[in-house]
């Protein structure tokens, strides 16, 4: 595909990138499509996903790969940097009529070397539970289209459950399911469990339990992904309203709100310990939330389109970070709920708790991010001790992030929460970690989410008491008084709240919510590189690699720096016009 200008350096496909750690190679032997290698005609499609799963087998070949390409799902050895890719022989391959495949997630608890549950949602709604090792169809759900007409936009099963999942779709609305349960044969009805700001939770009205286990109502418009926290406690949602969300998955409880700088958010992902949500969308940014803080802490520019996947890279990744929870003020029961999960996780709150000991700042602190977009680039970003902790000495020399405003610190609150609205005077309430009605509000549920809920400007939910609605009220007035001076008092009534009616953005910008441009540091990326013809949709990082995936059904690997070994070169010519040349 020719791009706009037709000149060679903009056609001119990326092979390699250099970075601190490094050389980066693209491995033309360990590119994955279809058997025959041509570019699929990607018009009017869904995007090409690409999921992963380790069978913990003992040949040490244990990945596997699935990916969908229009109407086709095909699953694959995957060997990596190790060897070239077979194609002529997939495991599984798939062809469905009347629907295309739009998303799929493996079950990890369950995988073995001789059975793993593979869930696929599609574009008319359905979601199959499928083995593609023994090359069954076990279940399908929502066959009649009762729960829920529109596209599957994201399925993943709820971490650490073996029968679990949850399923988005472009309606806005998200389903709870069991593997275990049948579905109805007639539309469910509902019953409201939980109502809040912009979001309703319902269960299903039956004699005996039946799929969905719970239907969320979340924002205007598709809900485009969602992503659990590293713990498995938090759910971060992206609609195309524009808005990030926050959620206690268990407690049913909006925990923060972020709002794009305009246009639609389309993906989401958790930093590894759970500190940072980082979206990107159709503003063409990345933007980088503290869960602590429930604020924008910084936002990113250099793509040329619209973002489509972003992700962070744990290997990459500092151990040696400090918990910016603390230092900006957070309670420890809420530095708790992020430390468990992964090894990776546990091995780092290990070295903080070592580091913290002896009160030392660490050497170096940083985060590695990457995202793709529609311009056919990929990005690498870091997120550095400068941004995460702009109250400290900054020490931009040895960083390669950028700050594009140095004197202007992140919306005029350093330190403090996101309470302080705009670029005005800190309001004279500490409003970190200690709220005056924090001990009403966390009666009978985790306190820290409430007090978090308030903190990112959202009203609490109908369950609350008359009495302690007012004096929330009373504090939304306390905080409006310090609010930007253009904005008039009618207009500021909704200032921070998600409405159920389309909010007016320029309601939103210049708050806590949507801050100015000029209020956060604004990063740019190490590396911007054209890497394919066609739009990019996938980007997720491994040990050895990185893949990447564009509409044209390439997936590409990515060898790290030091991790390319030799390799035995296939039986079958390289791409004819793919994303490689």
């Amino acid at each position: 595909m020719a791009t706009e200008g037709g000149g060679k350096e903009m056609n001119e496909i990326k092979t390699q990138f250099t970075t601190r750690e490094g050389l980066y190679k693209l491995l033309p032997h360990s590119e994955y499509s279809r058997p025959n290698r041509v570019p699929f005609n990607s018009q009017g499609s869904n995007p090409v996903r690409v999921s992963f799963v380790n069978l913990n087998d003992q040949s040490g070949n244990g990945d596997r790969l699935c990916f969908n390409v229009g109407r086709e799902l095909y699953f694959y050895i995957y060997k990596g940097v190790r060897k070239a890719a077979d194609l002529s022989k997939p495991i599984d391959k798939r062809i469905y009529k009347g629907t295309q495949p739009t998303c799929h997630d493996f079950n990890h608890l369950t995988a073995t070397a001789e059975s793993v549950s593979l869930l696929v949602g599609f574009s008319a709604g359905q979601v199959q539970l499928i083995d593609p090792i023994k090359k069954e169809t076990s279940k399908l759900f929502n066959e009649e289209r009762l729960i829920d007409k529109s596209r599957v936009t994201c399925v993943r099963w709820v971490p650490g459950s073996e029968s679990l999942f949850l399923v988005a779709h472009s309606s806005g609305n998200m389903y709870l399911y069991n593997v275990e349960h049948a579905c109805g044969t007639t539309a469910p009805h509902y019953q409201l469990l939980k109502q809040g700001e912009s979001f309703a939770v319902h269960t299903c009205k039956s004699k005996s339990t039946r799929n969905p286990l719970l239907k969320w109502t979340v924002g205007e418009g598709a809900l485009n992904e969602f992503a659990f926290s590293p713990d498995g406690k938090f759910l971060a949602c992206v609609s195309q309203d524009g808005f990030l969300r926050v959620f206690s998955f268990d407690s049913v409880e909006l925990h923060g709100t972020m709002k794009s700088y305009f246009g639609g958010l389309l993906c989401v992902c958790w930093s590894p310990d759970g500190k940072y949500v980082v979206t990107g969308g159709e503003d063409d940014l990345v933007t980088v939330w503290s869960f602590g803080d429930c604020r924008v802490i910084a936002r990113g520019h250099g793509h040329k389109s619209w973002v489509s996947v972003v992700a962070f890279d744990p290997y990459t990744t500092s151990v040696e970070e400090s918990d910016p929870m603390e230092l900006s003020g957070s309670d420890e029961d809420f530095q708790d709920l992020l430390h468990f999960g992964r090894d990776r996780a546990n091995s780092t709150q290990s070295r903080l708790s070592k580091r913290n000991s002896t009160e030392s700042r660490p050497v170096s602190v940083t985060y590695r991010f990457g995202s793709v977009g529609q311009d056919t680039q990929l990005c690498l970003w870091d997120l550095t001790e400068d941004i995460l902790f702009p109250h400290q000495p900054l020490s931009r020399a040895r960083t390669h992030t950028n700050v594009m405003n140095a004197t202007s610190p992140p919306a005029g609150s350093t330190g403090n929460s996101v309470m302080t609205p705009g670029n005005s005077a800190p309001p004279p309430l500490p409003r970190s970690n200690s709220l005056p009605h924090s001990a009403v509000s966390s009666t009978g549920s985790k306190g820290s989410i409430a007090d978090g809920a308030i903190a990112s400007g959202v009203s609490k939910f109908a369950t609350l008491s008359l009495h302690d609605r007012k004096d929330r009220h009373h504090e939304k007035d306390h905080k409006r008084n310090h609010s930007m001076g253009h904005i008039s008092s009618k207009s500021s009534d909704k200032l921070n709240l998600v409405t159920k009616t389309k909010t007016d953005p320029a309601k939103t910008l210049g708050t806590p919510l949507c801050p100015r441009m000029e209020d956060v540091p604004l990063l740019e990326p190490l590396i911007c590189k054209k890497i394919a013809h066609e739009r990019l949709t996938v980007l997720i990082f491994l040990e050895d690699c990185i893949v990447t995936a564009c509409q044209e059904g390439f997936i590409c690997t990515w060898g790290r720096p030091g991790k390319v070994g030799l390799m035995s070169a296939p039986n079958q010519a390289s791409s004819p016009g793919g994303t490689i040349v």
